[in-house]
């Protein structure tokens, strides 16, 4: 018989009485060995299922030898704590000390001992069971390996002329498969089948396997049900989408606030224009990339420090008119978040999505931008139809289209996405080849009107910039205005006044937007120092009754001159600060002077005071004008019809033999003949704008087709440019064409009028109204547009 010193039986007696914790512990032996099971065996069949990839077997079968060894670990394990149970059972039913202690602790507290070791004994023989029975299903899936094994190291690459690239792409494959740790999540190994599969499945430079599912790669060729869009007021839901956590989130969601009833109001009157029209709804990502932490995000933290406020402006508003118009937003201000509304795949971002993009459009920005074509791979090219791209200066053609810029040096940080330029949308209307976006100005009704009318200091003046170095060097013209003037100023300092504000300046330091607001309605002038351009504020000042005096550049500001410009990918000429405020509002709201001529300034300093003006908003800047043009954009602008394309395979993309262009009586230009046979049927292709609001005029030497169309009133259409690219365009405007050729240009088609040459455009992506050169003259297509809105001609909405 054993026998046992007191503290041993002690101590077994402990263990046998305090068994709860040991319980717990088998239990969790027990549940994990189900979990363990579950998952192996789950994972041998999956690979069985119909559509799986047949190439995942090997690793699973070799994952599953290992498991069938963990499997008999665990049943010997179990057989060594049953045959420990025995003994410490067997060393208490020889002590004496079970009977001195009998009546302190009843027998029945033993009873689940016995009962526990009974289970323990039950859970071993199950899993010595189920380790043999996974051996018998792992040695038939070895056998069932070795035949897929056979097949795929059959797999040949296919010879077909529908993909040219494909043995390419394979010889690539295997050289590179490991570069990527996405080849390998869609199941790539180092095989050929592998290749193949994933080059036919994932991507789509192979043909199908033969003896692959054939309907696994086929796309889905039925569309979506469609949805009506219906108006949405209630703000709430949208600001909770946007989140927090950045100050310039916490702005945005205040200007929505703020600007609320306004957007509430013109949203009623856009739903009575468009008298129950129906209208699709869109599923829409809103990508803040400049926000997001990889871009550096330096907005943010200079919101409150006088930095520059124009982009969240712009897409405070751009936020609610989207939502407004009823359609279904996500928003993200991060790469995470990006990266998981898009589905991309884990890895360096060489494969495609995991799934098929679930959004009709994505707008964002040149950051944005950036990091999708990182992460999306081959569905950027795929999906890149679908993006608006939030571009403050615009996007010309000719640095837009990669292989044209690099050749002819238009290339810049900025460029070459190869996008429709109408993707490209800006806030101001300043180059027709892009779309205007815009943002909108705070409104005012007749009583506020009248209230700032009566109210305003005649000899006060508000100068337009936040930040002290942008008022470095401009002593002189502030002595002069400060003759006849107070000058206000709302510069941001911390804790003492900087010494580029002159001493006669009262600073207000930053205001929130109400308090500036409020100081616009009392003053009189609204000055601007040349910087920063194209701002949101003198829109805002005009709008409360001020006059905007801005400087005019002599020579104009472009890349070519200027460090702010240079990278842009624009050569745009910028007269002044506020080039819009200048062509489309003009005098007596905005005057344009040489600073640099005291005389000049002085003057017009004098005549401002003595000029009475009402405050005025432009219609294209209200919550109306911004939500009818934003409303018109989505339902008809379509970059990913290929029907809507012109056919690049020669000049001619409107072949007829009546074209419904008819030359005018004064012999200048052409314009749409309504009455013409064959105008019916022209005016049903695939166009937007409706191209009978189209005249073609022809441009003089050196002169872009943007200024030829303003020249008569109108606006450049590049839409348009498809149909004119032909010679018998060149033959109605009675121009002699000794010969003609189709090239890559961003100034064609154009004629080269000294030596009778005439020249056709060879890449739709380089159609564009903006370029000018004294060597030719430039046919271009104009249109209409409606009075305030100039982004849509009169029969667009």
């Amino acid at each position: 018989m054993i026998t046992v010193n007191s503290d041993g039986k002690i101590m077994i007696r402990r263990c046998l009485v305090t068994l709860r914790p040991f319980r717990i512990f088998i239990v969790g032996i027990g549940f994990f060995t189900l979990c363990f099971l579950m998952t192996s065996l789950g994972g041998q069949f999956s690979a069985k299922r119909l559509g799986d990839s047949p190439f995942t077997i090997r690793t699973e079968v070799m994952g599953a030898l290992e498991s069938r060894g963990v499997l008999r670990k665990m049943s010997d394990m179990l057989e060594m704590m049953v045959k420990r149970m025995d003994v410490l059972a067997r060393l208490e039913n020889g002590s004496d000390f079970r009977k001195g202690e009998e009546a302190h602790f009843p027998m029945d507290r033993f009873h689940p001992v016995v009962g526990l070791m009974e289970r323990i004994q039950a859970i071993a023989q199950n899993v010595s069971d189920i380790a043999m029975k996974v051996d018998q299903i792992l040695r038939n899936s070895l056998l069932n390996g070795k035949s897929t094994e056979g097949r795929r190291d059959q797999c040949e690459v296919p010879r077909d002329p529908n993909y040219p690239d494909c043995s390419g792409k394979v010889e690539w494959m295997r050289a590179r498969w490991t570069s990527d740790p996405c080849y390998a999540f869609f199941g790539v190994d180092g095989t050929e089948c592998s290749f193949l599969i994933y080059l036919s499945e994932v991507e789509w430079f192979c043909p199908v396997l033969p003896w692959r599912n054939q309907t696994i790669a086929a796309p889905s060729t039925k569309p979506p049900p469609r949805v009506q869009a219906a108006f949405q007021r209630d703000f709430s839901y949208l600001l909770e989408l946007i989140g927090s956590g950045k100050e310039s989130l916490i702005f945005m969601k205040k200007r929505i606030r703020h600007l609320a009833t306004q957007w509430l109001q013109a949203s009623h009157k856009l739903e009575q224009k468009l008298d129950g029209k129906q209208r699709d709804q869109k599923q829409i990502l809103i990508h803040i990339g400049f926000l997001t932490e990889e871009s550096g995000d330096v907005f943010s933290p200079r919101v409150l420090k006088g930095g520059p406020l124009g982009e969240m402006v712009q897409w405070a508003d751009i936020l609610a008119v989207l939502f407004i118009l009823g359609h279904t937003l996500k928003i993200t201000v991060s790469l995470k978040e990006l990266q998981s509304n898009l589905s991309v795949p884990p890895g360096r971002g060489n494969c495609p999505l995991t799934v098929p993009l679930p959004f009709d459009l994505i707008y964002t920005d040149y950051h944005g931008l950036q990091q999708m074509k990182q992460h999306m791979g081959l569905s950027f090219k795929k999906y890149r139809c679908r993006v608006r791209v939030i571009d403050t200066f615009g996007t010309e053609p000719a640095y837009n289209h990669e292989e044209y810029a690099t050749l002819h040096g238009y290339r810049t940080n900025w460029g070459y996405w190869n996008l429709n330029p109408k993707q490209f949308m800006t806030m101001f209307p300043h180059t027709p080849d892009n779309s205007f976006m815009g943002f909108v100005s705070e409104e005012l009704n007749e009583t506020e009107k009248q209230s700032i009318k009566s109210n305003k200091a005649n000899n006060m003046a508000v100068v337009y910039g936040k930040e002290a170095s942008i008022w470095k060097g401009k002593e002189k013209f502030l002595t002069i205005l400060n003759k006849y003037m107070e000058i206000h100023g709302t510069v941001y300092y911390e804790t003492q006044r900087p010494p580029e504000v002159p001493a006669f300046v009262k600073n207000h330091g930053l205001l929130p937007q109400h308090e500036f607001q409020q100081l616009l309605r009392k003053a009189k002038l609204f000055i601007g120092f040349g910087f920063p351009y194209e701002g949101p504020a003198p829109l805002e000042a005009i709008a409360n009754g001020c006059v905007f005096l801005q400087a005019h550049f002599n020579p104009p500001h472009s890349s070519l001159n200027h460090e702010f410009f240079r990278g842009k990918p624009t050569s745009r000429e910028v007269s002044s600060q506020h080039p819009y405020a200048e062509e489309f509002i003009g005098v007596p709201h905005v005057w344009t002077v040489d600073y640099n001529n005291s005389e000049e300034f002085e003057a017009a300093i004098k005549a401002i005071m003595r000029t009475k003006v009402d405050p005025y908003l432009p219609y294209e800047y209200t919550s109306e004008g911004m939500l009818e043009r934003i409303h018109a954009y989505i339902q008809y602008q379509d970059f990913c019809s290929t029907a809507a394309l012109p056919d690049k395979s020669n000049g001619n993309t409107m072949q007829s033999s009546a074209s419904p262009l008819r030359l005018q009586p004064n012999s200048t230009h052409l314009a749409w003949s309504h009455n013409s046979s064959s105008s019916s049927s022209s005016s049903s292709l695939p166009a937007w704008p409706p191209i009978n609001s189209m005249q073609v005029w022809v441009s003089d030497a050196g002169q872009a087709c943007t200024s030829a169309c303003q020249q008569h009133g109108l606006v450049c259409e590049p839409e348009f440019f498809k149909f004119i690219n032909k010679k018998e365009v060149f033959q109605q405007l009675s121009i002699a064409c000794d010969s003609t050729e189709s090239e890559m240009n961003h100034l064609y088609p154009a004629v080269a009028e000294n030596v009778r040459e005439c020249y056709l455009q060879k890449e739709p992506l380089l159609f564009s109204c903006a370029g000018c050169s004294t060597k030719y003259q430039r046919l271009c297509p104009c249109r209409d547009y409606r009075k305030g809105q100039v982004a849509l001609c009169r029969d667009c909405l």
